[in-house]
């Protein structure tokens, strides 16, 4: 076994730089570096909560389109990046008065999830307080 203590970061390939950095600026990440974006490098941003992602680009094919979620075949890969947030009220009423698309939402047990997608569709999955979904589920399957 390897013993992981948590995540670093997280890869996501996109489209538009300009577009993509002002979202994620608009959910609270800060760009801390360009490691060369034009040649494949990665932009680093870095959320208050130590969230790190990784904006790689540019995509060469399909901008604005996320195979993994939107084409009918089922790829592998990475579907989305799902985070926990305080408040789940508070955060919905913010992707709403931020023009984001909320373009799924569940509610299992008392844990309120939306689900949103950057400007390349990349899907974000914003988790209320509660269980974690990890706990949601495994209940779910064991009763």
């Amino acid at each position: 076994m390897i013993e992981i203590s948590n995540f670093d970061h997280i890869g996501i390939r996109i489209s538009d730089r300009d577009k993509t950095v002002a979202f994620y600026e608009l959910l609270g990440f800060e760009l801390i570096a360009d490691g060369g974006f034009d040649k494949g490098h990665p932009l680093v941003m870095l959320h208050p909560s130590g969230i790190n992602i990784n904006l790689l680009g540019p995509a060469t094919a399909k901008p604005g389109e996320n195979i993994l979620m939107d084409e009918k075949p089922k790829y592998p890969g990475i579907t989305h990046l799902a985070v926990k947030v305080k408040d789940a009220e508070a955060t919905e009423a913010f992707v709403i008065a931020n023009d984001i698309a909320i373009t799924g939402r569940r509610d299992f047990r008392g844990t309120k999830t939306i689900f949103i997608r950057d400007p390349d569709r990349n899907v974000l999955e914003l988790v209320g307080p509660g269980p974690s979904v990890a706990t949601l589920i495994a209940e779910h399957v064991h009763q």
